[in-house]
């Protein structure tokens, strides 16, 4: 059997690699930044923004309730300050259903 390197993830990422992730400004996330309390990444010494996975996931969420299901921004606040964990969830959910889809679609391309 031969041998697989194992995929190495990154623990820290800059501001511009998370735009680059979700095909958004850095300005955009700044902004998020102001806005929603739940997303809080470091900042360097310099005072850069060191994003975890854990702060790309609140970004990731943001960017569900406003960018793909098209909430104002005051309805996305709304939904994670009353209904948070239901909110997770949810996203959870199509986060799963998601995977699922892009599975299918490269079976369906190798077919």
């Amino acid at each position: 059997m031969p041998y697989i390197e194992p995929k190495v993830e990154k623990i820290h990422y800059s501001i511009g690699e998370v735009a680059e992730m979700f095909d958004i400004n850095t300005s955009k996330i700044r902004f998020w930044e102001k806005e929603f309390g739940t997303l809080r990444p470091k900042k360097s010494g310099k005072g850069n923004r060191i994003f975890t996975n854990k702060d790309i996931e609140q970004v990731r969420m943001i960017y569900y309730l406003l960018v793909e299901r098209g909430m104002t921004l005051k309805g996305a606040k709304m939904k994670l300050k009353d209904n948070k964990e239901d909110t997770e969830h949810n996203f959870e959910i199509v986060k799963k259903l998601q995977n699922v889809k892009k599975l299918l679609l490269q079976i369906h391309d190798k077919i």
